[in-house]
């Protein structure tokens, strides 16, 4: 009974402590629309926990790690260097009545993360809380309540509220990304954390699968597989045993939920060439949506799902289109190079992420979906494809060859910061940014 009332207060991560007035959230310490951000410096020092207890030393010290990495991965702070300190965090009041700011600011810290861990009777206390050490005022303080292995959610659910304060936004803490990887000798899905953690194995076909595409609730991925010899689309439950599919024949591929809805588009080719159709989540047709002499295919909706972006040969060569669901207008909205495809619309609704060759070489562009010049984000490394927006917006998952093989990159929202996300035996595409879900 105890183990699992521990397990319960571990899973809310109970407390509000010290919340800064609502007021504090519209402050924007970011500016994330400039596309020439100055990352900001912060300093997280290991957390404070009694030296007699080796589990609270052990939690504060994970907790403050998980913290500041999760931060830098962010794209928007800068960490300070523990070297450069001028306290000792093992000292300093962590409530900020005692805390010399002048320290701070010294070594060029605008901002500051101070925490503590206590554990009694094998339940974990985390206090955390935020300061701008410039101004002098504390910006967040949280409470939470759980077991010493809570570290993880611990320090996702504070930088949350990190990057609330500062930026206004949410982040995507709570997302996860669905992928494509023939390292098992076939091309499966997987899941993985934000981050590239935790990676488990989705599909189990022994086939090839593609086109992951997450349900607004994050509770289903609808995708292709050729486990039944033919390109046919499966809508599976991510938890449960429960998957449905459209019965049509002929080829059915990457379909894309509609936002807020149990609908998604796909291309289906049972009336002749490939065009795209409404679905109900239970794979049934609602109608056509598009129509035209060349194939159609690759949908992404805008956030309020009223527009849909797509690809189409109907000039001759691949190009984005946009739908209007409610005049059902098309309009075409590329109109350099010969070869662009894999459009993502940003949750923002300001820019259409999407792959294009140029010079031979695949890489990645943003246009405004209203039309407009194309910015290019990736450039002479190797071939860059399938971009997919983190649902802040803040951040572009892709898949790229610059190290050889195709591996799982991320980028911000205007090409800076580009790393790998995670490394696996095979090679890895197709990724798809879910929502911020919650065991789904």
């Amino acid at each position: 009974m105890i183990r699992s009332r521990l397990m319960f207060v571990s899973a809310v991560l109970l407390i509000w402590l010290l919340s800064w007035p609502a007021a504090a959230a519209q402050y924007n310490y970011i500016d994330i629309s400039n596309p020439f951000l100055r990352k900001t410096p912060i300093a997280v020092p290991i957390f404070k926990a009694a030296a007699q207890d080796p589990a609270a030393m052990e939690a504060a010290k994970a907790a403050s790690a998980l913290l500041e990495y999760y931060l830098d991965f962010t794209g928007y702070f800068s960490i300070s260097d523990p070297g450069a300190f001028l306290e000792d965090p093992q000292l300093m009041d962590i409530s900020g009545a005692g805390i010399r700011y002048r320290n701070w600011t010294a070594i060029g810290a605008e901002l500051l993360v101070t925490g503590g861990v206590v554990i009694r009777d094998g339940d974990a206390e985390f206090e955390l809380r935020l300061f701008d050490t410039v101004k002098e005022k504390m910006l967040v303080g949280k409470r939470y309540r759980g077991s010493p292995d809570d570290h993880r959610q611990v320090a996702r659910r504070f930088c949350s509220e990190v990057v609330f304060a500062i930026t206004g936004s949410r982040g995507f803490f709570d997302s996860k990304l669905a992928f494509v990887s023939n390292g098992s000798g076939h091309k499966e899905i997987y899941l993985c954390e934000f981050d590239g953690s935790n990676i488990t194995r989705f599909t189990h076909h022994n086939s090839i699968s593609l086109f992951p595409d997450w349900s607004s609730d994050g509770r289903w991925i609808a995708y292709t597989t050729y486990a039944d010899k033919w390109p046919r689309i499966r809508i599976q439950h991510v938890r449960e045993n429960r998957t449905a599919r459209i019965d049509k024949p002929g080829l059915q591929v990457a379909p894309a939920w509609v936002p807020g809805k149990f609908e998604l588009a796909a291309s289906l080719s049972f009336s002749g060439d490939q065009e795209i159709y409404l679905l109900t989540g239970n794979g049934k047709v609602i109608k056509r949506l598009t129509g035209s002499m060349g194939i159609d295919v690759e949908p992404t909706w805008s956030p309020d799902g009223r527009r849909m972006a797509f690809v189409s040969k109907r000039s001759g060569n691949p190009q984005l289109y946009i739908y209007d669901s409610v005049s059902s207008r098309v309009q075409r909205l590329t109109f350099e190079g010969r070869y662009n495809t894999q459009p993502s619309w940003s949750p923002k609704g300001d820019r259409i992420a999407y792959s294009a060759m140029n010079n031979g070489v695949i890489d990645i562009f943003t246009i405004n979906p209203e039309g407009g010049e194309p910015v290019q984000l990736t450039e002479n490394q190797g071939s860059n494809e399938a971009p997919t927006w983190s649902p802040d917006g803040s951040l572009i998952a892709f898949s790229s060859t610059r190290e050889g093989k195709s591996r799982l990159y991320v980028m911000t929202a205007y090409g800076t910061d580009q790393r790998r996300l995670l490394t696996l035996p095979g090679e890895q595409s197709n990724p798809k940014w879910s929502p911020n879900i919650l065991n789904p």
